[in-house]
């Protein structure tokens, strides 16, 4: 079954924000610096699914900011309103980049030729032809994605642990609802797009066979392990038959 970017109510759990709460923030936005935040360039709005279950696909927009030339960094939100929730973040590196990491590391990314190729990887509001000069460098990466917040099972708070996302890879893929109705409100056509786009060169070596979960699920999964403890009680431990406690208490 098809599940959408987020939950029918954004509302989340809490008393609403006070008069006091309100003056603090202002002030200190008026004296303290956001050098991370305001590093922020650009938005990107794409679809993820969930890296063991592609029927949950989620509608993600992406707040990013150049680390450098093939480095970028991105916060996710399931809107782009005052009122969206901070879901998930993104990492997105070049190809050259990408080759650097260890094979086991490789299936934790995602490959962005289709995305971009298709259309469905777009910049809400930007002329076409300013867009494409980025999205040709975009095509060209991959990125590895986190989502913390379940918005799509209607979760209220972020519950769980975090979830392996991945990125659509061709055609067929996304709910035909989704999609149109990000269309409507964006005005904007990927099929449209998806022929504009038609010259941009993908990845130089092509898709790594073990990039997109190498073809198959991701799922993060917990497993209980002894804490190490700090250096003293260490030393400690192995002069002496006491146990070392393996839960914070």
């Amino acid at each position: 079954m098809a599940t959408h970017a987020a939950s029918a109510s954004r509302e989340v759990p809490g008393e609403p924000t006070k008069m006091s709460t309100s003056l603090v923030d202002t002030a200190s936005a008026a004296i303290q610096g956001f050098g991370p935040i305001n590093r922020i360039h650009q938005h990107l709005c794409a679809f993820h699914f969930y890296g063991d279950d592609m029927t949950r696909q989620v509608e993600a927009h992406h707040y990013c900011a150049h680390q450098n030339e093939e480095v970028r960094q991105c916060l996710i939100y399931d809107g782009p309103d005052t009122k969206a929730r901070l879901i998930g973040l993104e990492y997105i590196v070049s190809e050259n980049l990408f080759l650097t990491l260890p094979d086991e590391e490789k299936r934790l990314w995602h490959s962005h030729e289709y995305e971009v190729k298709s259309g469905a990887l777009f910049m809400p509001g930007i002329p076409g032809p300013i867009q494409r000069q980025d999205m040709e460098k975009v095509v060209k990466t991959y990125g590895k994605v986190f989502h913390f917040w379940q918005v799509d099972k209607g979760h209220t708070l972020p519950l769980g642990l975090p979830q392996v996302m991945m990125a659509l890879t061709r055609d067929g893929q996304l709910y035909d609802h989704l999609k149109a109705d990000v269309e409507k409100r964006h005005g904007v056509s990927f099929e449209e797009e998806r022929e504009k786009r038609a010259y941009m060169k993908g990845l130089e070596h092509g898709i790594h066979p073990l990039a997109n979960g190498g073809g198959k699920g991701v799922k993060l999964v917990i497993r209980e392990t002894d804490c190490k403890p700090p250096q003293q009680q260490q030393e400690h431990h192995e002069t002496s038959n006491h146990s070392v406690p393996r839960v914070f208490v």
